[in-house]
Order: C-alpha cells, then structure tokens, then sequence
C-alpha cells in the first residue's frame, strides 16, 4: 500500500461513521453509539473539531462508545498540531472509559500531504486510556512519545514519510505486553526520517518487553538495506507470524542478507512489496520461502531513477 487515496471506511471491525455537521439531517439519525467508528471531519473548515465534539458529547452517550477516527482537525493551515484535540479526549477519560481505539489524522494528500501532518505529544493519551487496544497515527512532524508501560494495547501503528528518531527510540523503552502488531512507516530523511538502525535495534531484541509480538512491520524506509541487515538476526524474528519490510529502498543487498540470516521459513507472511530486487533475487527468496507455506509479497518491483537512486512509496 501507499499513500491512502480514501479515507477509512473500517476501523478495528467497526464500519466508520462521520459524524454530521452542524444543521444536516443526518444530525437525527444517529447509530447507536457503539455499533460505529465515530469521526470527525474539520476539512474545509465547515466546522472545526472542537464544536463537533462538544456536540457529540450532548448526543452520544460516551460510556457506549467504542472507536474514534480523528480526520482534519484544523479550521486551517495547522500551525499547532494535534494538541488541542487531544487534551479535549483525555478531558473526557472518565466518560470514554470503553474506548478500544483510536485512530489520529486520517488525512488524504489533498488535505494535507503526510510530511505536512503535525502531530505533538501522544503519550497522554496512552496513559488516559489504560485500556485502549488498538492506536494509529499519519504524519510524523512533531510526533514526541515518551517510555510508558501499557498493559492492553495490542495493534499501535505510524503512518509517516519521515519518523523522528526520539519516538522510534522511546518505542524501543516501552513495555507493552500485550502488543500483537507493531507498523512502522519510518520514512526518509528528506522528510525528518532520520532513525537510525540503533534506533530500532531495541525494538529487534525486546528483551521481554513485547513477548506477545507477532507481527513487525519496519516499512518505507530509505535505509532498508540496514533494517534487512538487522534483522536477519535478530532475537524478535522466532516469535514473528508476519514481517513487513515493505514500502522502502530494499535492494539486493537486503535480499541477500534476508536469506543469509536465520531461518525465515517459520513465518506465515514475508511483505516485501515496493522493492528494488533484481529478477533473479526475487526469485531467490520466493525458491527459498514458499515452498514451506511462506506468502511472499513482491508486488510493484520498482525501476531506479536515471542517477540510480531508489526510492520509498510514501514520501512527501
């Protein structure tokens, strides 16, 4: 996948309900309030989030509540990020305490291109919402985390074309016992991409930290090679179902170190789509992967640029 060119229309098993703006019909015909993925939509300024919500709180009983979809938030060119609208959510912990997931910025490029997503600091909202289970986010500027323990969280997913090295570190330093999937966009340096290998390395050897993960996704990267490299062998890899090192610059070298580390073939899903193997390298790793049940993803083989150069699907 890409950039997404529609805006979520399912979100955790719950189909996504918009809630109206001020004076539309549909105002009236609510679903009840745990049946939907509830969001909001700021886009074009008709109304901005803060309204919105306080008319949600007046009209949906929050105890019932499931899931929220947060799309533009901003009434404009956003100068301040997702603060606002989260200190709004952790005012209502108390009243959202069924709240199971989250999702930030569900944002189209003809809204605001992904580098131009500004997020803040989201480790409020993991420590107001002890029993949130899945979190999103798109967008990587300004994205802080800090190290927190959370005992319920199970899917925790970025969608960037650049993830700072501050938050992709502290990842490194949370305990999350219950995480299944962990999706990483990390992005390009061109864009505020600049996590390093070291960065991600405590993600790679948890050290018990993350003893439920089964599915990593290290994805749209421009250092790839590296992260391939990495985890070819790394401590995580045996208790994996799935890995994603899709999205980025992934070259022969990548492939070759893939297949010249420990034994991939436990794994039920290899998504390497978005790459820049070689014909007879692809076929390498599918003679070595899917004969032992492995499904091998190698959609969009990309062309270099004419100066060589590769490239990661998600960019600007």
């Amino acid at each position: 996948m890409g950039y997404p060119t529609a805006h979520l229309e399912q979100f955790d098993g719950l189909p996504v309900f918009t809630f109206p703006f001020e004076g539309d019909d549909a105002a009236d015909e609510l679903p009840p309030p745990e049946a939907v993925a509830w969001r909001f939509d700021s886009y074009a300024g008709e109304e901005v989030f803060a309204r919105q919500w306080r008319r949600f709180l007046a009209a949906v009983p929050l105890e019932k509540v499931r899931a929220l979809v947060i799309g533009p938030w901003w009434d404009a060119y956003d100068e301040v990020g997702i603060a606002p609208v989260v200190e709004l959510l952790c005012a209502e912990r108390d009243g959202l305490a069924g709240l199971r997931a989250l999702f930030l910025a569900d944002v189209l490029s003809e809204e605001s291109e992904i580098s131009w997503i500004k997020l803040g600091d989201l480790t409020p909202l993991l420590k107001a919402f002890p029993r949130l289970e899945t979190l999103g986010a798109r967008g990587g500027e300004a994205l802080v985390l800090e190290p927190v323990r959370h005992d319920f969280l199970r899917s925790l997913r970025f969608e960037s074309g650049g993830l700072p090295a501050a938050p992709v570190r502290a990842l490194g330093a949370c305990e999350f016992p219950a995480l299944e999937r962990l999706e990483l966009w990390l992005g390009t340096d061109w864009y505020g991409g600049d996590a390093s290998v070291a960065d991600v390395a405590p993600l790679l050897s948890p050290g018990g930290r993350l003893p439920a993960l089964r599915h990593l996704g290290l994805q749209n990267s421009d250092i790839q090679d590296e992260i391939a490299a990495a985890v070819a062998g790394a401590p995580v890899v045996p208790q994996l179902d799935s890995l994603a090192l899709s999205m980025g610059a992934l070259s022969d070298e990548g492939g070759a170190a893939l297949l010249d580390g420990q034994p991939l073939t436990h794994l039920g899903e290899l998504d390497l789509h978005h790459h820049f193997l070689s014909e007879p390298m692809a076929a390498r790793v599918l003679d070595a992967l899917e004969p032992h049940g492995v499904r091998v993803d190698l959609h969009r083989a990309r062309p270099r640029l004419r100066s060589g150069a590769r490239y990661v699907a998600v960019g600007e």
